[in-house]
């Protein structure tokens, strides 16, 4: 059974609220499949699709792939054993805060665009006889972008790393710029205006860059007073 932290510290007042300890080996592999899964995507729609429909998909599914190796480096720094350190402390938590905001948001805003892009290449179909495209997908065109919805949920629950940075309504509120963001991104894509698109997604990205940031200081920050206002364990003194 896992021991339960200490709530209140030597003081007397409440101890900060941590991310719980995570399995660094889940983290490790979603790392992996963050690193190949967009790297692939953007490849094959370079291949398949028609650079005048990309908009700025290609360079989101590479920051998704780019970021995730940066998380990797994070989650390899976790250490809670003999010469932890403040930072080695929230390794895996600084490490899954940019996979969530730094990879799985630009993945997130690239899939729609993407889908579209695929589902009407004329490298990928063939044309119909009157000269166009015999995809008729209509409005199953949005579906992968519903994959949204559960990430906001993931969020919004209590699972997600941001819930342990800002307060409640923060985070209901940065929640909602990112569906926002994403929404409006994919709208001026499929609409052709893909200089407002670029334009969008890189005030999006630019946001939670900053989130990001601020977070990764934040964790190590509560950690480092964490440490400070811990009780002490009765027993022993060490020995001189």
């Amino acid at each position: 059974m896992t021991k339960a932290r200490a709530t209140v510290g030597s003081d007397g007042k409440p101890l900060p609220i941590l991310p719980p300890d995570r399995d660094g080996r889940v983290w490790a592999k979603t790392v992996r499949v963050m690193f190949y899964t967009p790297g692939f995507l953007a490849l094959l729609l370079i291949k398949a699709g028609e650079p005048a429909g990309f908009g700025i998909t290609v360079e989101l599914l590479m920051l998704a792939s780019a970021a995730a190796v940066i998380a990797g480096l994070f989650v390899g720094a976790q250490a809670v054993g003999g010469g932890a350190d403040n930072a080695s402390k929230v390794g895996i938590a600084s490490g899954s805060l940019i996979i969530e905001l730094l990879s799985a948001i630009p993945f997130l805003c690239a899939v729609p665009a993407l889908f579209h892009q695929l589902a009407h290449s004329t490298l990928l179909h063939a044309a119909a006889p009157g000269g166009s495209l015999d995809v008729p997908l209509g409005l199953s065109e949005l579906l992968p972008a519903i994959a949204v919805l559960p990430f906001m949920l993931y969020q919004l629950a209590g699972f997600g790393t941001l819930t342990y940075i800002v307060s409640n309504l923060a985070n209901w509120i940065i929640n909602v710029l990112i569906f926002v963001f994403i929404v409006t991104a994919y709208y001026f894509n499929r609409t052709g205006q893909f200089d407002y698109e670029k334009k969008l997604v890189v005030v999006l990205i630019l946001f939670m860059a900053i989130i990001t940031t601020y977070g990764i200081l934040k964790l190590k920050k509560l950690q480092a007073e964490f440490d400070a206002r811990v009780p002490t364990k009765g027993g022993k003194k060490d020995e001189d």
